[in-house]
């Protein structure tokens, strides 16, 4: 047994079994039913359940290693950008080694789509796709297991509990971070911080960076133990969040409640939601490379801001929310001036968008929309 046996993802040997066993998950089938086919699943569950098993079946026998699967990823989402009419963009991959493994840190709005939009531009491109880092609060099934680890994903433990226990986690998650990168030349996707920053607020957590060099030599300073990772900060921007109703609703509750309970496979639905609603222009920026003048976590989580907040591409629905909220600014007239659109069109469905919400949670959707603006501004960032 490895010591990565527990969180890694699986190996090409291991495919066809997992496989097989997701296409005779009966818990597997009915999520999906519920999902896709919510109607028929209600009215006849005996007729739906061998069809989509049947169809399962079919599509896995086709696939016989990672790459395999990786590959037909690939093909579906080409055709779902197509289908959702979705305009993607790259900037800053020209600037990397793609015989590099690099620990790409992004900035956190969707669950599967962030990791999935960096995934299939470096495919695009040539490159080697990345290992995954998911948190095990999204693995309630272990159907749910078995599909991300299939997927090159490897299981950050953040539900357990007691301080001795949490430390040798995160030591684990630091040391097989630092073996894909040094040891098997695999790129490695996270997040800048544990769950996705809902109010559109893109800020690293020092935490983060701090688990990253647990697992440095005792000789190493920080400085050196995070050079060797090759760590690039990632900005993703979505000119539509598919959940910022669900969204706004959630921020709303914890503002009024305190708290915001969800419902069962609420991930999961928000999962496929995230996967299949409209996100209009999205936008995916590699930074430069931290290879210099990093000396703590603090300067780190500095440096990894500035990029992706500087690289982060606007889109008009992030001026349209800042000018409802704020007024006018001078820098953004020539922010304006580089996106060729519509402005009048664009303003109309925005405002149809947000006014289909309840009318309480739309100052929360709009300053979610906004909040970028308003970090460029902070820093003093065109």
């Amino acid at each position: 047994m490895s010591e990565f046996d527990d969180i890694r993802p699986y190996y090409d040997a291991e495919v066809p079994g997992v496989l097989d066993r997701l296409a005779a998950s009966r818990e597997f089938i009915d999520t999906l039913m519920s999902i896709k086919y919510p109607l028929m699943g209600h009215l006849a569950p005996w007729l739906m359940r061998p069809l989509i098993a049947r169809v399962l079946r079919q599509t896995f026998a086709k696939i016989h290693c990672v790459r395999d699967f990786q590959e037909a990823v690939g093909v579906s989402m080409g055709n779902l950008l197509q289908k959702i009419d979705c305009n993607l963009t790259v900037s800053g991959l020209d600037k990397l080694d793609p015989d590099s493994a690099y620990l790409f840190m992004s900035n956190h709005r969707d669950i599967a789509m962030d990791p999935a939009f960096v995934n299939f531009v470096l495919y695009r491109n040539g490159c080697d796709t990345v290992r995954i880092a998911i948190g095990d609060n999204l693995l309630t099934k272990d159907f749910a297991a078995d599909l991300i680890r299939i997927n090159k994903s490897f299981i950050v433990k953040r539900s357990v509990e007691g301080r001795r226990d949490k430390l040798a986690a995160l030591l684990q998650l630091s040391r097989y971070i630092r073996f894909s990168l040094l040891q098997e030349q695999a790129p490695v996707w996270i997040a800048q911080r544990e769950g996705r920053a809902k109010d559109g607020i893109d800020k690293t957590e020092k935490a983060l960076l701090k688990m990253l060099s647990l697992s440095k030599a005792r000789e190493q300073t920080f400085a050196e133990a995070i050079r060797e990772l090759k760590v690039v900060p990632v900005a993703i921007s979505y000119e539509l969040d598919p959940l910022d109703a669900a969204k706004g609703r959630e921020l709303h509750a914890k503002q009024t409640a305190g708290a915001y309970q969800k419902e069962e496979h609420e991930d999961l639905l928000s999962i496929y939601q995230g996967i299949v609603g409209r996100k209009g222009a999205v936008h995916v920026a590699f930074g430069e490379p931290l290879e210099q003048g990093i000396e703590t976590p603090e300067e780190m989580a500095e440096n990894v801001d500035r990029q992706i907040i500087g690289n982060y591409r606007l889109h008009p629905t992030n001026i349209i929310a800042f000018q409802k909220l704020e007024g006018d600014q001078p820098q953004l007239a020539s922010w304006k001036a580089q996106m060729q659109c519509d402005w009048q069109k664009k303003t109309r469905a925005f405002e149809a968008r947000i006014n289909a919400m309840p009318e309480a949670h739309r100052s929360i959707v709009l300053n979610m929309y906004a909040n970028p603006v308003r970090s460029k501004l902070r820093l003093g960032l065109g």
